[in-house]
């Protein structure tokens, strides 16, 4: 197990059992108990855990960004559901943007045996979906690694980015609102999300129904132009009501 991974799993040992101790970790891991604090000492310093005497306890702070691992086992079914109706969409033929995440993964499932296809990502979990597919021409935008999303951002993607124009655009998102728009963890993530936006001729916001009115971050981007919300049936009236008042498409998928 490397190193990343089995940090990973020590933040989900901890939050299942409350507090873990040093010994039990490297037992468990079969590891070393020093290999294991300086697992701690990293995830103490992105204040992902706290250290204690001997071990550590699991903490989650107001802004506190989930991993890949831990988004892919939330919300299976509803992100299933809004990734089929998405894929339901694409045309054979059409050049598809997918953003980073778990989520749009889901999309690029429901493609697969749609050909000729062209798509082109930032994420590695949409990218490695469509493996499989010999139809499809996978493009894979490079740039700066952010191991927590598995994504590129930053210049590279961005000029990257900027060659390309895209039949559909599938966003992924931290959170939605009506007003503001989506929600990430950081400027850059934004940044690259409003070029995407731009570069699309339909573009839809992917986002389960516990995202609508969340404000985990506090980085935003106004979508410019006309946008489609997909959620799922978990979306109540309330969460939607904003997006109907401002004129904004509204799916709920399943």
């Amino acid at each position: 197990m490397r190193a990343p991974q089995r940090r990973e799993e020590i933040v989900r040992t901890a939050r299942s059992n409350g507090l873990a101790s040093v010994e039990e970790l490297a037992e468990a891991f079969g590891v070393t108990q020093s290999t294991i604090r300086r697992d701690l000492s990293m995830l103490d310093k992105s204040n992902r855990l706290a250290r204690t005497y001997g071990g550590v306890i699991a903490v989650r702070s107001p802004h506190y960004e989930a991993s890949l691992q831990e988004r892919a086992s939330e919300c299976h079914g509803a992100k299933d559901a809004i990734g089929r109706w998405a894929a339901g969409q694409v045309e054979p033929g059409q050049t598809v943007l997918l953003d980073a995440g778990t989520t749009t993964a889901r999309v690029a499932a429901h493609l697969l045996g749609m050909s000729p296809l062209t798509v082109v990502t930032s994420g590695l979990t949409p990218f490695f979906e469509l493996a499989d597919d010999s139809g499809i021409d996978r493009i894979l935008l490079g740039g700066e690694y952010r191991e927590v999303s598995q994504s590129f951002v930053g210049p590279l993607t961005e000029a990257a980015l900027d060659r390309w124009s895209f039949d559909r655009v599938f966003l992924g998102a931290d959170a939605v609102t009506a007003e503001r728009g989506i929600c990430e963890a950081s400027p850059v993530q934004t940044r690259l999300k409003e070029m995407m936006a731009r570069a699309g001729d339909r573009v839809y916001v992917l986002a389960h129904s516990a995202k609508l009115g969340a404000t985990p971050f506090n980085a935003w981007v106004q979508l410019p132009g006309r946008w489609t919300l997909v959620t799922d049936a978990g979306a109540t009236s309330e969460q939607l009501a904003p997006f109907h008042r401002r004129g904004i498409e509204t799916v709920v998928a399943g």
